[in-house]
């Protein structure tokens, strides 16, 4: 009998992390699957996906830069993928819909919560960006009820974009834009949601937005202390943690969509740390 095929596509893609998450996640449960990695052409994504479920893939992983087409290419979509206006999970539902999902907010959430023992509920947030990932995890971020979320970016209008349309679901959180450079008192937690790391640069921010309790998290994940985390730690933060547990648990909740199991993440977030 032969395995189910699922994958992640992106381009590059050779990097992923996805299908050893995925073989760990098997081997822990005992399903029966195979899951592959795909480089899509930039120009053909559309076609990448239809050839795969055309063979009998039940379940897509999507990563950049295709989760806005992936989004756009869907028959349904669920609330979080709505609000998100990107997608990383596809699957055929049983009415024969092509499904878009967005997992990667229930993984920060999760990560934070569940690894970190964060408790989002009434704390002063300030996020970094606002871009496609920080769009993707404002939704998952505000059903927690923090106190405010301050969005902070390069251009203020992106971020004044967000605010608005994520206000009608923020609850009794206060939402607000601003540039990089304008916080200027300590948060709770601050999340930096900016690509910035991955080249060795920093967001523009002041050190006074750290407090003796601040908690930093880096979406981003590297095998060594990430740019920003090492900033952090200069100024005296003794909790910064990196997006390693995001990418796992997000995955996690793809694996729970398509198989209706829930793998354990924290051995395989140790696994991926010490391989």
């Amino acid at each position: 009998m032969n395995n189910d095929l699922y994958a992640v596509v992106g381009n590059p893609i050779s990097h992923s992390k996805s299908p050893r998450i995925h073989s760990l996640f098997a081997s822990q449960t005992g399903e029966q699957l195979e899951y592959t990695a795909i480089q899509a052409p930039e120009d053909d994504f559309a076609g990448t996906v239809t050839d795969f479920f055309q063979r009998g893939g039940k379940g897509l992983n999507v990563t950049v830069p295709f989760k806005e087409q992936a989004w756009k290419l869907a028959d349904r979509r669920t609330e979080r993928a709505e609000l998100a206006g990107a997608a990383n999970t596809l699957y055929i539902s049983s009415e024969g819909l092509l499904t878009a999902d967005n997992t990667d907010g229930k993984g920060l959430v999760t990560d934070l919560a569940a690894n970190h023992y964060v408790t989002l509920a009434g704390k002063r947030i300030l996020v970094l960006g606002a871009g496609g990932a920080v769009r993707g995890v404002l939704g998952p971020l505000l059903a927690e009820q923090p106190s405010a979320v301050v969005i902070a970016n390069r251009t203020v209008a992106r971020a004044e974009g967000l605010v608005a349309l994520f206000e009608p679901v923020a609850g009794p959180t206060r939402l607000e834009a601003c540039g990089f450079e304008q916080p200027s008192e300590p948060f709770d937690l601050i999340i930096n949601g900016t690509s910035a790391s991955l080249q060795g640069d920093l967001p523009p921010v002041s050190a006074n937005v750290i407090g003796a309790g601040t908690i930093v998290y880096d979406m981003m994940y590297s095998l060594q202390t990430t740019t920003f985390n090492q900033w952090a730690l200069e100024q005296g933060v003794t909790r910064v943690f990196d997006g390693l547990g995001m990418l796992v648990e997000q995955a996690a909740e793809s694996f729970r969509i398509w198989r209706g199991v829930s793998p354990q993440t924290r051995p395989v977030i140790d696994k991926l740390r010490n391989d």
